[in-house]
């Protein structure tokens, strides 16, 4: 039997090269991530020869926001991508129920309740210092009442992960329950409410703010995690203390599909200010998101899997301050428009038309799951390739 990396060693600056996977958030539109997945699964499987590999073998750090949270986590804990499929299925089975009385203005669409019931029964319930994991977990979510942008991982070195003598009332992020923190990143305002994290002990009752409240991780920059992976696994003040270099880390991110600006999502909202409200977060969240993939092909060796930003700046290049790069980089992803899916040439076994696009782009509808499954295996056809993944970063994957 094939031995892989301890969760020690992943983390382990001294053992390289590092490997990191990044999930986008994106509602029920995950169901293309975890497609892409099965096929990067596969063709790792199929390198190292051994039907039992699993992605937490090969990567030494998963990132995730919001539903990339759930499935990160998941897959961080040890799950095969099929065991996360048939997860993400339920999930969104139990969770997503539309109710006349629920429209996401005055009350949340969805019960939180029942998130934080399938994730518990899916991640179980201890907290992140005495969860197994096999690899590193980053889950980005968003402090709201601070206004603050929280990385959490389980990386023991972490600053605030284990409790500070000097500072005794702050409840250190590995008390907190791994089902909490990623349920606090899937809090979608209007979809959920948000979930509030007990940060400090009230026993002096000297503090206020002993509870925080946490909504979706997209609500931040990194509804794509990418950089923020980056940043965590190579700046200093994250205790990681990872190398950057185009020879150093492959980090391999995955999208769930970028909106087409034009498109109006907002039918369901009736106020004409709340409209507009809605399609400028939206329109936010894509300026991020584009934001985040210009930096990353801007800063890494050029890859094949680069899009165009735009006409002016085109893929982002040449490499900032010249050379090779910070390391080797690859993204996955859709474009939700006509022009895109004709150049690309997918099947997705039914017309591309422009209900088809505008149905796809939903993040709350479990009807699509099986649509969006049919569109993420065509989208792991053809972009996911073993050439991706340089054999010089198989070094130290596999002991024996």
């Amino acid at each position: 039997m094939a031995t892989y990396r301890t969760f020690e060693q992943h983390l382990d600056p001294k053992e390289g090269p590092k490997r990191i996977l990044s999930l986008d958030g994106g509602g029920l539109r995950g169901m293309m991530t975890v497609q892409v997945l099965k096929k990067i699964e596969k063709v790792l499987q199929d390198r190292f020869d051994d039907r039992n590999m699993r992605l937490c073998n090969y990567f030494d750090l998963i990132a995730g926001t919001s539903t990339g949270a759930i499935i990160a986590a998941g897959l961080s804990k040890g799950m095969t991508v099929e065991e996360v499929d048939g997860h993400y299925r339920k999930l969104g089975d139990k969770v997503f129920k539309r109710s006349f009385w629920r429209r996401g203005v005055v009350i949340e669409r969805y019960d939180a309740d029942a998130v934080a019931k399938s994730l518990g029964e899916v991640l179980g319930t201890k907290t992140i210092k005495d969860t197994d994991f096999h690899t590193g977990l980053l889950v980005v979510t968003k402090r709201l009442d601070s206004g603050s942008t929280w990385s959490l991982t389980n990386n023991p070195d972490a600053r605030y992960f284990k409790a500070n003598p000097e500072r005794p009332q702050t409840i250190p992020n590995g008390e907190y329950p791994l089902w909490q923190v990623v349920r606090a990143s899937t809090a979608a305002p209007t979809f959920f409410a948000g979930e509030a994290i007990s940060i400090h002990s009230d026993e002096t009752k000297e503090r206020k703010d002993t509870v925080g409240l946490f909504i979706d991780g997209g609500v931040s920059p990194h509804n794509n995690p990418s950089l923020q992976a980056l940043i965590v696994a190579t700046m200093e003040g994250y205790k990681f203390g990872w190398k950057a270099g185009a020879d150093k880390i492959l980090l391999v991110s995955v999208g769930t599909g970028k909106a087409d600006a034009g498109v109006d999502l907002s039918s369901r909202v009736t106020d004409a200010a709340a409209a507009q409200a809605v399609l400028a977060l939206k329109n936010l969240m894509e300026d991020c998101g584009d934001l985040v993939e210009t930096v990353m092909q801007w800063i890494s060796k050029p890859t094949p899997t680069a899009r165009e930003i735009d006409r002016e700046i085109g893929t982002a290049g040449p490499v900032l301050g010249g050379g090779s790069g910070m390391l080797t980089y690859h993204r996955y992803n859709a474009m939700f428009t006509a022009e895109w899916f004709e150049k690309a040439g997918l099947d997705v076994g039914e017309a591309v038309d422009a209900e088809y696009l505008t149905n796809m782009q939903e993040m709350d509808r479990p009807q699509n799951l099986d649509r969006l499954a049919r569109l993420g295996a065509a989208v792991a056809e053809k972009q996911v390739d073993i050439a991706h993944f340089p054999k010089a970063f198989d070094d130290g994957v596999r002991l024996c």
